[in-house]
């Protein structure tokens, strides 16, 4: 039997607001959030100044009969932004039967045509890069720099799609005399992305880019807490030529999550997201024969040798640690100071101390909210349980202020000092926390790494070579550093993430992600030459040689 998902399964705790209240002013927002507020609802399918966020069926921007909405509120101020549709099963409906009719045409449509709109695609994504970022700041909370970043990461999936022509390149064999055997890549029909709120722009793009220009149509439901961007990149795409239903948007919690998992019409799905919702959404799916890709978890660790540059090294673990306030999942989460590279502490907690905490439009942040009250209730609760259980607090975030925005959802920088037992190691805290844990030697720090459930990525920072080489080798993670502390691959290569950070068996963009999104088809032709004079049939089972 399939279990239903809860509402609340998803991680998330749901604020729901009557459709009266979308008209409310969003009268908390002052100076650059009221200016950006006001140029964001000037797109078609998303209003950041109280109003309602609508669905994208058909190419068309429709507004929700939805009964329930969801609230979208700024991190910083708890100003309402928008409001979001349950969107209901009706219109659920509507958004796979219009991506059926069009995948009819789609997949037809020549290659050269899909390239075509992605190339136009990167220039409008690149040309309205602020407006985009403004809207994630606005209802997630990064700092406008990183806001853009955030869109620039997805941007390079896109560029890499307009390279299609030449990756989407079959195979031909002349396998023996007449007779050729020839391999190609067809899409999969209609397919689906459930994204998370922590990159809303960047994984959008993954699968907007890669699953239309290889022929398929999609469905997107953007995380409930910040789907602006998506409503954004939607019209944008509609202006690069994408044909009415080929991109389509829906929204809401478990009960979209749970249509897109049963709807037959559907067969692939990429997630990016929890643990708890990743593993439903795979099991609930795979069992029903859809191909899905779900990233999970994380807890990434870097390892501090003493023979390191320590300013690169001090530098790149704040930046990675801290950076949107550790809501990514290759945030830099376990920092392992081996021998006297422990010395370097003291430093590296004074650099965090230095760090702006404040509202994302201000000038100069460094890092701005976490997304919700009960986001940094959980955090909160996790750096408390570090000096219960016997460790240390090093640097203490909790109860952090910022004068100008009292309601904010801000915790300071927190370093504390932990072994692996305890809960604030064992779990992913996803908020602005650095665990530093203490190792002997690198065999050590290893060994560390590898009895952690999880894969997506480790770091270490040294100047040996074998050093370096050994842990490259040895590790266990999927996705490893040199000298980086995120170390994420450019789109030329794919998502690796391994261990219980993913689900799957094909990973996101690169020639992986093409693999994803198309299925291959072999043909074997014989036009012998002979056939113009032979007149006997042949019984014998045929002979390659």
């Amino acid at each position: 039997m399939i279990r239903a998902l809860r509402p609340n399964s998803l991680g998330h705790v749901r604020r729901f607001a009557a459709p009266a209240l979308a008209s409310a002013p969003a009268a908390g927002l002052t100076g650059a959030a009221r200016q950006a507020a006001e140029e964001v609802s000037r797109w078609k399918g998303t209003d950041a100044l109280g109003g309602r966020t609508k669905n994208y069926i058909g190419g068309e921007f429709v507004e929700s009969k939805a009964d329930r909405w969801l609230e979208v509120r700024d991190p910083a101020t708890q100003t309402l932004v928008n409001l979001v549709p349950e969107t209901t099963a009706d219109e659920f409906s509507q958004a796979v039967d219009a991506a059926k009719q069009a995948f009819l045409t789609w997949s037809q449509t020549s290659i050269m045509r899909r390239q075509r709109v992605m190339f136009e695609a990167q220039h409008l994504i690149r040309k309205h890069t602020e407006d985009i970022a403004k809207s994630i700041v606005l209802e997630q909370g990064k700092t406008f720099a990183d806001a853009q970043g955030d869109v620039g990461r997805g941007l390079q999936v896109v560029e890499s799609a307009t390279a299609i022509t030449s990756n989407l390149l079959g195979d031909k064999l002349e396998v023996t005399t007449d007779m050729d055997t020839y391999s190609r890549r067809l899409p999969l029909g209609v397919t689906a992305a459930i994204t998370p709120f922590n990159f809303p722009a960047m994984i959008v793009l993954w699968s907007a880019a890669l699953a239309t220009v290889t022929g398929n149509t999609l469905i997107v439901k953007p995380s409930e807490r910040d789907p602006g961007a998506t409503m954004i990149i939607a019209e944008l795409f509609e202006r690069a030529g994408l044909p009415p239903g080929v991109l389509n948007v829906v929204h809401g919690s478990a009960p979209t999550v749970n249509r897109i998992c049963d709807d037959p019409a559907i067969k692939a799905i990429s997630f990016v997201g929890g643990d708890n919702a990743g593993k439903h959404i795979y099991d609930r799916a795979t069992v029903q024969g859809k191909r899905v890709q779900a990233n999970l978890g994380a807890k990434n660790h870097a390892v501090i040798m003493p023979d390191a540059n320590k300013n690169l090294t001090l530098n790149a673990v704040a930046g990675a640690a801290f950076g949107a306030a550790g809501q990514r999942c290759m945030a830099l989460s376990v920092a392992i100071f081996v021998g006297e590279a422990r010395a370097w502490i003291p430093e590296l907690v004074e650099r965090a101390k230095a760090l702006k905490v404040s509202a994302g439009f201000e000038p100069n942040t460094d890092l701005g909210p976490v997304i919700s009250p009960q986001a940094k209730e959980r955090i909160e609760h996790l750096i408390g349980t570090v000096e219960q259980e016997g460790g240390k607090l090093l640097l203490d975030g909790r109860g952090f202020s910022v004068p100008e925005y009292p309601e904010g959802n801000f915790v300071g920088p927190t370093v504390v000092e932990a072994v692996t037992t305890m809960s604030a190691y064992k779990n992913e805290i996803f908020g602005p926390v650095l665990t530093i844990v203490q190792a002997d030697t690198l065999d050590d720090a290893i060994e560390i790494i590898n009895a952690n459930r999880y894969g997506n990525g480790a770091s270490i920072f040294t100047n040996s070579g074998a050093s370096a080489r050994k842990f490259e080798t040895v590790a266990e993670p999927g996705q490893i550093g040199i000298n980086v502390a995120v170390p994420v691959p450019l789109p030329m290569f794919n998502w690796s993430g391994n261990k219980g950070s993913f689900m799957g068996d094909i990973p996101f963009y690169g020639k992986s992600g093409l693999d994803f999104y198309t299925t291959r088809k072999t043909t074997t032709a014989l036009w012998p030459a002979a056939d113009a004079v032979g007149n006997r049939a042949s019984v014998h089972m045929p002979q390659i040689s």
